[in-house]
């Protein structure tokens, strides 16, 4: 038996543990769940090691941990860190009411927490955007600075929001504030 060729799904008898199937590959062991023993780590080369029913037969070394580290180095790499951002505390489950100019039309309630997730949304696409903008290999470093400008000037329109923050820290800022730092 080819003990590199097995893989994911393989079903297995071991002369001490019985029938099992292969759930995990590692360079040098297999992660087998056993149907008495539960997941037990056994090296490749066991000899109480025998073949049943092969499946997922491959002849590269592409393990569950490997793809999973790779996954979580990219997510890393182009999410932002989740920042825990509040609303002012005289907002805490109130109300925005959008009253039409038409007193026969209805007006549309919205809480404000939901609002002010949208906001705050908003606010995080717009860093996640600059932050590409930055490390784009292709644009000029004119093109950056051009995008990077247009980006204040959004976060100037935002800054009537900024009311409804509870931290100052978390306010937009636009050309006027960063001018004034």
């Amino acid at each position: 038996m080819d003990q590199l060729l097995l893989g994911i799904g393989t079903r297995l008898q071991h002369t001490q543990f019985g029938p099992g199937v292969i759930v995990g590959v590692r360079y040098a062991t297999y992660l087998i769940s056993f149907i008495h023993h539960g997941i037990k780590e056994i090296e490749k080369n066991d000899s109480n090691l025998e073949e049943i029913i092969p499946e997922n037969v491959t002849e590269e070394l592409e393990t569950h941990s490997a793809v999973e580290r790779s996954l979580l180095k990219i997510l890393r790499q182009w999410s932002s860190p989740e920042e825990i951002v509040q609303l002012g505390d005289r907002w805490l489950g109130g109300t925005m009411i959008l009253q039409p100019k038409e007193g026969s039309q209805k007006a549309k309630e919205i809480p404000i927490d939901v609002f002010f997730h949208k906001i705050v949304m908003t606010r995080d696409r717009l860093r996640v955007l600059e932050q590409q903008i930055n490390a784009h290999k292709v644009l000029s470093d004119e093109d950056k600075v051009n995008l990077q400008q247009y980006i204040t000037r959004i976060y100037g329109s935002l800054t009537t929001f900024n009311v409804l923050f509870r931290n100052k820290e978390h306010w937009f800022v636009g050309e006027k504030g960063a001018k004034e730092e």
